[in-house]
């Protein structure tokens, strides 16, 4: 009897309320069995805590709501953490690529807002970002779309991190980037 009482307490650390998902796309596939047709529906669900934590997820099942079920455990199974610029926007402009889905994602200023369409919003919404820029080239695909868009925030790498790998303080890598524009706008003068 201890036995079963322990069962399922892992799963129940994950359920907790803080993250939000959103239901990108919902499809009706169908299966022909030998007396007709079985149709069945598949979820994709992107899921985030915005404040820089997000996954996707999908999931198939013979009911809509238990597809979205399904797709919202796996979504929080594949979580990943993509470092923001001050809460709120990409730390530098990057590319991301899946299969023959393309995503160019830009850095913008404060109270820019998500210029992105489709499946890209909702990643960035439930990421947390608030200011973006972002163009999706080649597939149309939402599925492509997401794994595109995940790839390049994967690729994102913050002041500290740098720091980190180079073994230099984060002021030291600030303030190399910062001399650059500082020197161009002296010559200017």
């Amino acid at each position: 009897m201890a036995r079963d009482d322990n069962r399922g307490r892992g799963r129940d650390r994950d359920e907790t309320p803080e993250f939000a998902d959103r239901l990108v796309a919902i499809n009706r596939v169908s299966k022909t069995v030998k007396g007709g047709k079985r149709f069945g529906f598949a979820a994709l669900v992107v899921v985030g805590d915005q404040k820089g934590r997000v996954g996707f997820g999908k999931g198939k099942a013979k009911e809509v709501p238990e597809a979205i079920r399904k797709a919202t455990e796996a979504a929080k199974r594949a979580m990943i953490r993509v470092p923001l610029r001050e809460g709120r926007t990409l730390h530098h402009d990057m590319e991301g690529r899946h299969g023959a889905g393309k995503v160019v994602m830009r850095t913008a200023p404060h109270g820019t807002g998500i210029i992105a369409g489709g499946p890209m919003r909702a990643v960035f919404e439930m990421l947390g970002v608030q200011d973006v820029v972002a163009k999706s080239n080649g597939s149309q695909n939402p599925y492509n779309m997401i794994r595109a868009t995940l790839n390049g925030l994967q690729k994102e790498t913050s002041p500290r991190m740098v720091a980190q790998r180079r073994g230099k303080k984060v002021a030291d890598i600030l303030k190399k980037g910062d001399e650059a524009p500082a020197a161009a706008e002296a010559a200017e003068a």
